[in-house]
């Protein structure tokens, strides 16, 4: 098994409209792995949101390779790709992104019936990770009876449930109160202190202090990055 959870290698992304064409990456180069916890910092505009895309297999380069748990993409057709966001991604969204009116325990399952899964074997590895995460009197609450923070571990434990590779969690506490965000991120440094990949994409340098290394992207290029620097203290 490789060490490289995410390699990306000289990617370019544009975006063509009419006779204009938009750069969005201009020569990226990257490489997560196993077991690390990467920040991925930039404003609007930067392209960070792009590089999500690309690595959580939701879009394909323009130029350059991009290849997660050791698969290159540019191989793959769409249903192929799908099966790798599948199995590989465990995805984390600002939104939370719940099935509306459905249990936090079938939100939890969703991912694991799509990989085949019996329904009484997927509700209880879904209860399991609930439980492990706080909620597991929260059980059987849909989302309108949860709090944002309480969606948010949902999300996270949709996520891991299904063991993938490479967490990617885009903005997880943009939608939060500080409280809230700040025990979300403990979260987050649990899991990658167990041995969890994480990539997460902020525009928040507060929240990427919570990682390990912070790679920093401004107008299509990496401008730096801090690998090896330490976690901020947990709360």
């Amino acid at each position: 098994m490789s060490d490289l959870v995410v390699e990306l290698e000289n990617v370019r992304r544009e975006y063509k409209v009419g006779d204009m064409t938009t750069v969005a990456l201009a020569g990226v180069s990257l490489q997560v792995r196993r077991g690390e916890f990467v920040a991925i910092v930039g404003p609007s505009g930067s392209g960070k949101s792009t590089m999500m895309n690309l690595i959580g297999c939701l879009d394909r380069p323009s130029a350059g390779r991009v290849k997660i748990a050791g698969a290159d993409i540019a191989d793959m057709n769409d249903n192929q790709l799908t099966a790798l966001r599948s199995k590989a991604i465990g995805f984390v969204f600002q939104q939370f992104q719940l099935l509306p009116l459905t249990s936090a325990v079938d939100n939890v399952a969703s991912p694991l019936l799509y990989q085949g899964l019996r329904p009484r074997e997927a509700r209880r590895r879904a209860a399991d990770m609930l439980t492990r995460l706080g909620l597991g009197e929260r059980l059987d609450f849909d989302r309108g009876r949860l709090s944002g923070g309480q969606q948010q571990r949902v999300a996270i434990a949709r996520a891991l449930v299904t063991n993938p590779d490479l967490v990617l969690a885009d903005e997880p506490t943009g939608a939060l109160d500080t409280q809230s965000g700040a025990q979300v991120m403990d979260i987050f440094q649990e899991m990658n202190q167990e041995g969890r990949t994480i990539v997460l994409i902020t525009h928040d340098l507060d929240v990427a202090a919570a990682a390990n290394r912070r790679v920093y992207i401004r107008d299509g290029l990496i401008e730096r990055d801090e690998a090896g620097v330490g976690m901020r203290r947990r709360r």
